[in-house]
């Protein structure tokens, strides 16, 4: 275990499905000493069974994952055994709410805005995920902590529809949160908001009064507050900005196509928001991990002061009462062979025993393995299919790539002994065995220029005057009328003009000469 820090500490750490598939969850060598962790974006599962999940002896009993069954990225909340949640919820609208005893955090506030068809649209992504937490504080007092884990749709500009899904959706979480607020304890809202929200946590703001006119960017300075913003602002603080208010380039995702990562060129979207009170009172620390890779987002961290205190249960929605968990789960190699109906795990092992599943059967069927393929020059060259095909002594066929030869050997296999004779008895004729075995050495040295004839292969990129290195080939995506062309740039990433690994300004049409 690499943890370093007590293990009841009460961190909260946002980060992507791929840091805990890569060691076991509860070493939590991803994110060390944190009592609680959260996942998202391509995690899974959607439906049950339709995704891998940990092995049964690697998953603890407080893992709560998102099981929509939307094509949608889902999340999930890792808790140490030291914080094992009082209750957990899938949702925001609680028509995803579990009856019994942890099944149902409550606290949903007032969903008149929205139709029942409504509710069930935005909760039918598997987006967000609830656990209801005790805690005690610095002061030494006991309350509770709601941890709200989400992954908050994006407004794609060629899709407005899910513009307006976005805006619903942030209405619907803030409701949630302020009403959880009320009632009590403490609420902290992480994941990946899909938003940046001032000018400073992006790459590239542009035109900053078009920059804050957003409709994320307005609802985030509604929700928030800050110790230098106007009178009336928000219940909730953004951690990291508590902390740093004015550190640059702090980014937490970047574009993956394009190598930004590698120049910090992209954006802040992923936040740990918490309430006024809680952040003031116990926040500690807050930090943006950007050296982690394995995603196109890195892990961001807050640490509390306050300590965790653990339910006696886990709540219904842990991954212990889930089937993928039961012992029931098929092997792969059940999917790669011939198992009879009735035979059990012994079976598989009865059905193929050769050096290879594929191999072994097919051993076994009695068939015979596919013969390899024909020489390019048998479609070119007439005269040398006869080298290719040729007659042996007893009148059948030699096959050119059966037996593995190259095209010279198996013309010394073709001529075949009538060959040989014929030079040892008359020299005439051996000069004409010779030019033919030339001829014959001759057809693997030119294959190459034959499938050159063939496959010319692409035009070579024209290389730019910044780094003199090769461009990359573009298409153009947007709608317009240049839509569907291609053109060179700079193969560099793209940064900041002051860094001299970004991509220059080079930029030509493919098949112009200008630029």
């Amino acid at each position: 275990s690499a943890c370093r820090r007590p293990a009841s500490r009460g961190t909260c750490w946002r980060s992507h499905w791929p840091w805990w598939t890569a060691t076991t969850p509860t070493s939590a060598s991803a994110a060390p000493g944190a009592a609680t962790q959260v996942t998202g974006e391509g995690l899974g599962p959607r439906r049950p069974g339709s995704q891998p999940l940990p092995k049964p002896g690697l998953a603890p009993d407080s893992w709560v994952l998102s099981r929509s069954f939307s094509p949608q990225p889902g999340v999930a909340t890792f808790c140490k055994d030291s914080a094992t949640p009082l209750a957990a919820e899938e949702g925001l609208s609680g028509l995803l709410a579990r009856p019994g005893e942890g099944g149902a955090v409550g606290c949903y506030g007032d969903l008149g805005a929205f139709t029942p068809q409504e509710l069930k649209a935005l909760d039918s992504e598997g987006r967000a995920v609830i656990t209801h937490h005790r805690i005690r504080t610095s002061a030494q007092q006991e309350t509770t902590l709601t941890v709200i884990n989400v992954y908050c749709p994006r407004a794609d500009p060629q899709r407005p529809e899910r513009a307006a899904y976005q805006a619903s959706f942030y209405q619907l979480l803030q409701g949630r949160a302020e009403a959880l607020l009320r009632d009590g304890g403490h609420v902290v809202i992480l994941g990946d908001i899909n938003t940046s929200h001032r000018p400073i946590d992006h790459c590239e703001p542009g035109d900053l009064e078009a920059f804050q006119e957003h409709p994320g960017r307005r609802w985030l300075d509604g929700f928030l507050w800050a110790p230098d913003g106007p009178p009336g602002q928000g219940l909730f603080v953004d951690t990291f900005r508590l902390l740093h208010p004015s550190q640059p380039y702090a980014f937490t995702c970047w574009r993956i196509d394009t190598g930004a990562r590698l120049t910090n060129h992209g954006t802040r979207l992923d936040y740990v928001l918490a309430d006024r009170a809680l952040a003031l009172a116990e926040l500690r620390d807050a930090r943006i991990l950007p050296e982690v890779p394995g995603s196109d987002h890195c892990p961001v961290l807050a640490e509390l002061a306050a300590t965790f205190l653990p339910a006696p249960h886990c709540p219904p929605l842990c991954t212990r009462h889930m089937p993928e968990f039961a012992g029931t789960q098929q092997k792969l190699s059940r999917f790669l062979v011939r198992v009879e109906p009735g035979a059990g795990a012994a079976g598989v092992h009865r059905t193929c025993r050769g050096a290879g599943v594929g191999l072994g059967c097919s051993a076994r069927r009695g068939r015979r393995l596919p013969r390899g393929q024909g020489d390019l020059l048998r479609y070119f060259r007439a005269a040398q299919g006869q080298l290719g095909t040729g007659m042996g002594q007893n009148g059948q066929e030699l096959d050119q790539n059966a037996s593995g030869h190259g095209t010279q050997e198996l013309a010394q296999d073709a001529l075949g002994q009538r060959g040989q004779e014929a030079a040892h008895s008359a020299p005439g004729q051996g000069i004409q065995l010779e030019l033919t075995m030339g001829q014959a050495a001759g057809t693997q040295l030119s294959s190459t220029a034959h499938w050159r004839m063939v496959l010319c292969g692409p035009t070579l990129p024209p290389c730019c005057p910044g780094h003199r290195e090769p461009c990359a080939l573009r298409t153009v995506r947007k709608p317009g009328p240049n839509r569907g062309r291609c053109f060179y740039i700079c193969a560099r990433p793209p940064g900041r003009r002051s860094d001299p690994r970004a991509r220059c300004d080079f930029f030509r049409w493919a098949g112009k000469g200008r630029s």
